[in-house]
C-alpha cells in the first residue's frame, strides 16, 4: 500500500449527522498512519504489511465503527495488537468489540504496568485487562515497521503512554496535552508536579506530527505552547497563593489573555486555576518557576 506523506484532508464517512458533523471520521496522517475520531474522542491506528496496531478503542460502538474504517483503508488486515494509552474507560473501552469485529479474539492488549491493577480491579467486561505490560518502553515490529510505546511519567493518570511511529515521525498523546486547548476542567487525575516534567519529556521523542486524544493534530510547536501555558498558569496561581488569595478569588480574577483564543478557555480556564490553586495551597510547588 502506497500512501502520500503529510496530513491529508479529512475522509468523511457517510453516517448520521450530529451537530453538523459526522459521528465519526478518519484522517490519514502519514503513510499507513490514521487518526479515527468518534464524536469528541480520537483513536489511532497504524497499518503495516502484516496487519494493524490500534491505540484506544474508545467504546464498543466506536470500536465497531473503527473496524469498518480499518477495513476501508486497508482491506482485511489482521489485528496485530491493541494498546491502551491509559486506564480511563472513555478511551480504553471496547477492545473485545474490536477483536470480535476484526475476527481476532487472541489479539494482545498492551498497556503500561500501572494500568493493569486498576483495570483488573474495575472488572468491566468491555474493558479487558492488558496481557502485555511494560514499565518504561516497548516496541512492536510488524511488517518491517516499528511502533513504539513510551512512558514519560505521571501526567493525567500514573500510566499514560505515548505512541511513536518513528519511520514517519508521528506521535500520539492523549488527554494530558492537546493542540491549543486548555486542560480538561479541574484537571482530574493529574499528578503534580510530575505532570510538568512529563509534558517536557514529550519533546525528547523524535516526532514532527502529533495526534491527540481530542481535537486536531499538531506539531512540536503545539507541545511548546502547552508547556508555556502550564508554566504561565502555575506562575500566575503561585503569585496569587503567596498573596493570600482564596481559590474563589483566583478563579474569578486570574486571566491569561495570551490564551483567550484557545479551545475551552472560557469554560475550563477558571477550573484549571482552581486545580492548580488546590495543589499549591498544600505548600508544594511555590518555588518552581516556568
Amino acid at each position: 500500500m502506497t500512501l502520500g506523506r503529510g496530513i491529508a484532508a479529512l475522509v468523511l464517512v457517510p453516517t448520521a449527522l450530529a451537530a453538523q458533523q459526522p459521528q465519526f471520521e478518519t484522517t490519514r496522517i502519514a503513510d499507513g498512519v490514521y487518526q479515527f475520531r468518534w464524536q469528541s474522542h480520537n483513536s489511532f491506528f497504524v497499518v503495516t504489511n502484516e496487519g494493524v496496531v490500534v491505540v484506544d478503542p474508545i467504546s464498543e460502538p466506536a470500536a465497531r465503527a473503527l473496524a469498518g474504517e480499518i477495513r476501508r483503508v486497508a482491506p482485511d488486515p489482521p489485528l496485530v495488537a491493541i494498546a491502551y494509552s491509559h486506564d480511563h474507560a472513555d478511551h480504553a473501552t471496547g477492545a473485545n468489540a474490536l477483536r470480535q469485529a476484526m475476527n481476532a479474539p487472541a489479539a494482545r492488549i498492551i498497556a503500561h504496568a500501572n494500568a493493569l491493577p486498576k483495570i483488573a480491579a474495575a472488572n468491566a467486561p468491555a474493558l479487558p485487562p492488558p496481557d502485555a505490560t511494560f514499565p518504561d518502553s516497548l516496541s512492536i515490529v510488524s511488517g518491517g515497521r516499528t511502533i513504539s510505546f513510551y512512558y514519560v511519567g505521571p501526567s493525567h493518570s500514573d500510566n499514560m503512554i505515548v505512541t511513536l511511529v518513528p519511520d514517519v515521525r508521528v506521535a500520539f498523546a492523549v488527554d494530558f496535552v492537546a493542540n491549543d486547548r486548555v486542560g480538561y476542567q479541574e484537571l482530574p487525575d493529574y499528578h503534580f508536579p510530575d505532570f510538568f516534567d512529563s509534558l517536557r519529556r514529550l519533546l525528547d521523542l523524535r516526532f514532527d506530527t502529533i495526534v491527540f486524544g481530542h481535537g486536531p493534530p499538531g506539531d512540536r510547536t503545539a507541545i511548546e505552547r502547552q508547556i508555556r501555558y502550564y508554566d504561565d498558569l502555575r506562575n500566575a496561581v503561585a503569585e496569587a497563593v503567596r498573596n493570600g488569595w482564596s481559590e474563589d478569588r483566583a478563579a474569578n480574577e486570574i486571566r491569561l489573555p495570551a490564551y483567550a483564543g484557545w479551545g475551552q478557555y472560557g469554560a475550563w480556564f477558571p477550573m484549571n486555576v482552581r486545580a492548580i490553586h488546590r495543589w499549591l495551597s498544600q505548600g508544594r510547588g511555590l518555588s518552581t518557576g516556568g
